[in-house]
């Protein structure tokens, strides 16, 4: 039996785990992000991390198949990054880079993409070979498995979906355009969303909430579990927005499965049964299985072969 370890590297947390080759997760831990000058440390402390635990666990090298990482930015089929502005870093090969530094097989993929694979070997898209991830956090990402193979793109950007346009003349984006899908769908257009409705509605259950709960995501998913009529007709407002890309994306990618990622998706049924109303599709559009680990498993994936 041969081994290897996942790395999920994140803007604030690196998780790390250690696999068996059938996909066995058999340990997991995290180290924080160091994003000093320019991100120069996270790599040296990456690999740091791996020999440290194969030393205290005395793992040979000779039993080790290799690092998977997934990466927050653009990362082409070659393993090169094309960029990653929260990280520090430029356009260089974190292959090439972190290789010496463990003397062992590194494979490099984008976070979505890589958390795609994820779910498709171990989780909500198990048994699919055509699979669309859609990650719904600050923004909204994505990550496309077509034929059992990553689609990555020219540059390795394949997977922006948070930056198609679902409204035209809609909301300014950070990116220069108007109505992109994440300024709709993501969970920070829905805390937006929610304090506008406070302010729309300061006598609404959703609004005395907001007084001793405060103002997040989960907070218009109680209103409504209590009965709130203003929070259930924001959250059908959310999911039909969502629903609009999800539909997009289906009929350009063609895919025959859709599972929706992210921390918002702990809301379950709450979710997803106004989405499943609003959707116009009839191929399957689940929750993720291991969305907390769905980035380390689809990195283990890596060092197998990038095919599903």
């Amino acid at each position: 039996m041969k081994f290897g370890f996942g790395v999920d590297l994140g803007g604030t947390t690196v998780k790390l785990a250690y696999f068996d080759e059938a996909g066995t997760m058999l340990d997991k831990w995290e180290i924080p992000t160091n994003t000093a000058e320019n991100g120069k440390y996270i790599l040296p402390d990456i690999a740091a991390a791996v020999i440290k635990y194969m030393e205290e666990k005395k793992i040979s090298r000779e039993d080790i198949i290799g690092v998977g990482i997934g990466v927050p930015g653009a990362v082409n089929n070659k393993g090169i990054v094309a960029g990653c502005d929260n990280l520090g870093w430029g356009h260089f090969s974190v292959k090439d880079a972190l290789e010496p530094l463990l003397d062992m097989p590194v494979v490099a993929g984008n976070d979505a993409t890589v958390a795609a694979l994820g779910e498709c070997w171990k989780g909500g898209g198990q048994g699919y070979k055509s699979v669309v991830l859609v990650t719904l956090g600050t923004g909204v990402g994505g990550g496309i498995i077509i034929d059992g193979k990553p689609v990555h793109g020219f540059s390795g950007a394949a997977g922006e979906i948070g930056h198609i346009i679902i409204h035209p003349d809609g909301l300014t984006c950070p990116c220069g355009q108007r109505g992109c899908f994440e300024q709709y769908a993501s969970t920070l257009a829905l805390m937006h969303q929610t304090e506008q409705a406070i302010v729309a509605h300061p006598d609404s259950l959703l609004a005395r909430l907001a007084q001793t709960e405060g103002v997040s995501y989960p907070l218009p998913f109680l209103a409504t579990e209590q009965g709130c009529p203003v929070a259930a007709a924001l959250i059908d407002r959310f999911c039909r927005d969502l629903a609009i890309g999800i539909d997009s994306l289906v009929h350009v990618l063609d895919p025959r499965h859709v599972v929706l990622a992210g921390a918002i998706t702990s809301q379950g049924d709450l979710l997803l049964d106004p989405l499943l109303s609003h959707l116009h599709t009839d191929i399957p559009v689940t929750l993720a299985a291991h969305y907390e680990h769905a980035g380390v498993i689809g990195a283990a994936r890596l060092f197998k072969g990038k095919d599903v």
